[in-house]
């Protein structure tokens, strides 16, 4: 246990942070799992609804460092990837 009152205070700060990022955490991968579940059962127009909520949560957590802005990226593509898929043409 800390015994300097900046001590306290720092594991005060930790404990909010912590919370805090964990919530930002779960609202994306939610949204994730729930905007993935409509893309594989091929309902278009719900999941272009849901598309930029996910983008929101994603750029957020990116932006508040709780991922890399990297990761966040790469997600939101793969997801937009999803429902965007062209359709092949046989020649």
């Amino acid at each position: 246990m800390p015994i300097t009152a900046s001590a306290k205070k720092a594991l005060r700060q930790n404990h909010t942070r912590r919370s805090r990022n964990l919530a930002k955490k779960e609202q994306y991968k939610k949204l994730v799992v729930k905007y993935r579940k409509l893309a594989a059962a091929k309902a278009q127009e719900e999941a272009q609804k849901l598309l930029p909520l996910v983008f929101k949560a994603l750029d957020k957590a990116a932006k508040s460092n709780v991922i890399a802005k990297n990761k966040a990226s790469r997600l939101k593509s793969r997801l937009a990837q999803l429902i965007a898929k062209p359709t092949k043409t046989s020649s």
